[in-house]
């Protein structure tokens, strides 16, 4: 038995855009941010334990740094990696 608290180290937070919204209603795809280390196989069986659903795909995007100024003085951004999960049909998770 896996400790719960080890899939919320995988799965930070969902992702909640118009975007992301389109995709739930269309695709029954939703959108989370991961951790960095994070790849297909952890995601997968952290969101159906912790969500009790049947994922069907997964899909993974590393999203880069970007610059930034923060009061004049540049700075960045950190790198982040999100997950495009796709539940079986009938499958839906209660973000709100």
């Amino acid at each position: 038995m896996v400790n719960p608290a080890q899939y919320y180290e995988v799965v930070r937070r969902p992702l909640v855009t118009e975007k992301t919204t389109v995709l739930q209603g269309l695709r029954n795809q939703f959108t989370f941010e991961v951790a960095d280390t994070a790849n297909k196989l952890e995601v997968k069986k952290a969101i159906e334990t912790l969500f009790n659903v049947k994922v069907v795909a997964v899909n993974m995007v590393s999203m880069p740094a970007k610059r930034r100024r923060v009061f004049g003085r540049p700075g960045h951004t950190p790198a982040w990696k999100k997950a495009v999960v796709t539940l079986k049909a009938g499958d839906s998770i209660d973000i709100n």
